[in-house]
């Protein structure tokens, strides 16, 4: 029989509660409308813990937003990585959209914390675009100016950027109500692999019937640009 694993520190313990409750409280009623006395309730502490592990509400805010999110490099090398052809990269692409709804509660509350800070930003929202959402989009400026063949990306390129992007956005946005519209549609590990499937296929069109606007050759799906 495998040993157990050790045991955290109550120190420990009572962080990570306090990292779980504002994930959740904050994902569900914005910073402004969550209060300390709510989070230590919560996390089952007491108040002054929260000035203890994280400073104040702004930090364990920020520390929620910040320590449940992986590398920015693993998520441009889902779709940025050398050799990839067009499917596969928009496969790589929307993969990192749909890989939170797989995860659980808390994945989801992240990323519903996240598309809360779009629409109620604070002082990490600047930092969260520089760090994170500025290199995303110009790795997929860069995959999109290859397969079309421009030198560089042009105001058209950045709108359809954005609207690839915003396919993978709504799965979130909308998740509660997509869920009332089409009960079932995202739940289990074959609904979500049918969601990257279809959204792939939208994302080639767009991109196809960008190509045909500029009169340019289609980008073939399945073929490598050239670099």
């Amino acid at each position: 029989m495998p040993p157990r694993p050790a045991p955290k520190p109550a120190a420990e313990e009572a962080r990570q509660r306090l990292l779980h409750a504002g994930l959740r409280l904050f994902a569900q009623q914005g910073f402004a409308q969550t209060t300390t006395r709510e989070l230590a309730e919560a996390a089952q502490v007491n108040v002054a813990a929260i000035s203890y592990y994280f400073g104040d509400k702004a930090g364990l805010y920020r520390a929620a937003f910040t320590e449940c999110s992986g590398p920015v490099d693993d998520e441009i090398a889902r779709y940025a990585a050398p050799g990839l052809t067009l499917q596969q990269a928009l496969q790589g692409f929307y993969a990192g959209f749909v890989e939170p709804l797989r995860r659980g509660e808390d994945a989801r509350l992240f990323m519903k914390l996240y598309f809360r800070e779009m629409l109620e930003p604070t002082g990490v929202w600047q930092e969260t675009i520089e760090k994170d959402f500025r290199p995303q989009h110009a790795a997929l400026l860069a995959l999109l100016a290859r397969h079309l063949g421009l030198p560089s990306p042009d105001p058209d390129l950045q709108r359809l950027a954005i609207c690839l992007a915003g396919l993978g956005v709504h799965l979130h946005v909308g998740h509660d109500i997509n869920q009332q519209l089409a009960p079932g549609l995202s739940d289990g590990p074959q609904a979500l692999d049918e969601w990257i499937d279809a959204l792939v296929r939208y994302a080639l069109a767009l991109v196809q019937a960008e190509a045909l606007r500029r009169g340019r050759p289609a980008p073939t799906p399945n073929g490598v640009a050239d670099r």
